[in-house]
């Protein structure tokens, strides 16, 4: 829903706690595990931050007993508006001897 490409999604609650990580396998333990399971409930806030786009969303997780049948969750709010991988850097170029073939200044202390 989130579009988020790598994300790390944290409970904003001071202390740490990691539910999902862009590294592999380091928070795989997680994927049966249900929100209750952390003491996530009416309230909680959870810092999800996706790097490779380069935005963090806050989310505000609300319970709700008036969803339609079959709907597990909804996303209220604001959606992220630039979703992509971050642009390319230019190259640098770094030029010491006002030369762009690679030369290098000798060291010698002859």
């Amino acid at each position: 829903k989130f579009a988020m490409v790598a994300p790390d999604v944290q409970i904003d609650d001071g202390k740490g706690t990691i539910l999902i990580s862009s590294e592999e396998g380091e928070t795989e333990a997680n994927n049966h595990r249900k929100l209750s399971d952390f003491a996530i409930r009416n309230g909680t806030r959870l810092q999800a931050d996706d790097f490779l786009q380069d935005y963090t969303l806050l989310i505000n997780v609300l319970h709700s007993e008036d969803l339609e049948k079959d709907v597990e969750f909804e996303v209220v709010g604001d959606a992220p508006e630039r979703i992509g991988p971050k642009p390319s850097e230019p190259p640098s170029r770094n030029i010491s001897n006002g030369s762009d073939d690679g030369a290098q200044p000798s060291t010698s202390t002859g």
